[in-house]
């Protein structure tokens, strides 16, 4: 049987491995460490909780050991596609490389940048990040990956769900091409083919078997909800779930409760808590704080049920969790392994219950096909009892807002209306019948418009423009006496025309009498003047 010591890792990594109590590797680290050692790249193909963060954590702490990292230039990068996932792989590279002097850094969403950007500028050789927050750093120029020299990626396919892949492709192409990649997956989509086609030179292909099966140690139940009406199933599920957690007791000392939406997630956790029971959300919008601060009280005891989205399903290694509730049946099969595979993990005994509604039934199939055989069907649990009957109180007939009866009258309104009497002697009256020729003629149309002063359309148009005319002439007029006005009050009354009000400076001759010395010129000339 091969040992952590007949791989050829660094003598301080083997320590920090023993002192861990690691003595044999798993078959994808037996697998992956030598041929990553050699310096080939690596494709493999493993489930979650196969051992992968070591298959690459360990070679590439011995690689690493000699050189020396330079400012802004990481000297290897790990992308992971949660910040969990992320923040997990940094915590096992301070365990395995504790007895050397490398430095890392951890880029993750919803830290500020000031405490990130100083770890870069003092140079690390082990970048651990998120696709995002990485672009984010290289955007605003605090970073450069021209030397990565070895580079990692880590649950591809989970990153092919959440849209990291044209991420993925772009910080491939800001790395050298000389770099060594080691790529991780649980399956081979077609887009993840494509990329390892792309940038991987030759890989040393590594699959383990498929984690098609749960482990024996999980004993898995299916409680099947039939409510009345479609709008009933959320409450319902609730319902059912209170009833099963408080029927287990004190054997479930942990569990994780698992939603396919980020909403669903807080709204069962609230219910949950509404009801006594000890709980906490954690999905992908909460701050980066408080979801590891809710983790950590889930780790140490002090949070009984953690409600979660997938980002708890992959990569969080949590050894002692009792339980797994399955508040939705997941709509992606391998997701239902790797829910419940948080329990009953290391030896340890632990159950999974999954409460399905009729929907659900095509995502049934699918996960049984996967896993090869019929999840066992549970009794539902005591104290819960399904919608059974319609609580809307009957109205008959139906009325609308009003208070009406379909195609008919308000109803109060005519209760509440007094009953007129009936006279008799009224209807004895005699009918007087007025001949056609004594009625009173109707006025023709057009008199009656002029006794309501509505003149007719050709008659409007025209006073409109006889007004149009009237509005003229005054302006003019209005104008002149302006004019005439200033000039009266200045220069008294105006001179109008050339009458009997001849100014004299007009009547005035300017004949100019000429001078001796003119006459003298024009007797020479014999011109005159």
């Amino acid at each position: 049987m091969t040992k952590f010591s007949d791989l050829a890792l660094d003598p301080r990594v083997l320590q920090a491995v023993a002192e861990a109590g690691y003595e044999t590797p798993t078959p994808i680290q037996a697998q992956a460490i030598p041929e990553a050692l050699k310096g080939r790249d690596v494709l493999g193909i493993a489930q979650t909780g196969t051992g992968k963060t070591a298959s690459f954590t360990l070679p590439m702490i011995t690689l690493l050991g000699q050189g020396r990292a330079r400012a802004r230039m990481p000297r290897s990068l790990v992308l992971a596609p949660t910040r969990e996932l992320a923040a997990q792989v940094a915590e096992n590279f301070d365990i395995y490389a504790k007895h050397t002097k490398l430095t890392k850094a951890l880029l993750i969403g919803g830290v500020a940048f000031g405490e990130q950007d100083k770890l870069i500028d003092r140079g690390v050789d082990v970048l651990i990040a998120t696709p995002g927050r990485l672009l984010d750093h290289f955007e605003r120029g605090k970073l450069l990956l021209t030397g990565v020299q070895i580079m990692v990626v880590d649950e591809a396919d989970r990153m092919l769900d959440m849209g990291f892949i044209p991420d993925i492709e772009r910080i491939f192409q800001l790395t050298p091409f000389t770099r060594q990649t080691m790529f991780y997956s649980a399956t081979m989509a077609p887009e993840i083919e494509r990329i390892t086609n792309t940038f991987l030179t030759n890989p040393a292909k590594i699959e383990v078997a498929r984690q098609a099966t749960a482990s024996l140690t999980i004993t898995q139940s299916l409680i099947e909800v039939k409510p009345l009406r479609k709008d009933r199933s959320f409450g319902d599920k609730r319902a059912c779930l209170r009833a099963l957690i408080r029927a287990e007791g004190e054997a479930c000392t942990n569990a994780i409760i698992f939603c396919n939406r980020k909403m669903d997630v807080d709204v069962v956790a609230k219910s949950l808590k509404s009801h006594g029971f000890n709980a906490a959300p954690i999905h992908g919008d909460l701050e980066q704080s408080m979801r590891m601060k809710t983790l950590d009280a889930f780790r140490d005891g002090t949070l009984h049920l953690l409600v979660a989205s997938d980002v708890a399903a992959r990569g969080l290694d949590i050894p002692a969790v009792s339980h797994v509730f399955n508040f939705d049946v997941p709509s992606h099969p391998e997701d239902y392994v790797h829910r419940i595979g948080r329990t009953g993990r290391a030896g340890r005994l632990g159950k999974a219950y999954t409460i399905a509604v009729p929907s659900d039934e095509k995502y049934l199939k699918a996960i049984e096909s996967l896993i090869k055989s019929e999840i066992p069907r549970g009794t539902l649990p005591e104290g819960f009892e399904p919608s059974t009957s319609d609580s809307r109180p009957e109205r008959a007939p139906r009325e609308d807002r009003k208070g009406r009866e379909r195609g008919g009258r308000s109803r109060e309104r005519d209760r509440d209306r007094p009953v007129k009497p009936h006279d008799e002697t009224a209807s004895m009256e005699p009918l007087v019948v007025v001949p056609k020729a004594e009625l009173p003629v109707e006025a023709p149309q057009e008199v009656r418009r002029e006794e309501r002063h509505e003149p007719r359309p050709d008659r409007r148009r025209e006073e409109r423009g006889e007004r149009r005319d009237e509005r003229r002439e005054p302006r003019d007029e209005r104008r002149d006496d302006r004019r005439d006005y200033r000039r009266d009050r200045d220069l008294g009354p105006a001179v109008i025309g050339m009458g009997d009000h001849v100014p004299d400076f007009i009547l005035r001759s300017f004949a100019i009498k000429p001078s001796k010395t003119d006459e003298v010129e024009e007797a020479a000339t014999g011109t005159e003047g």
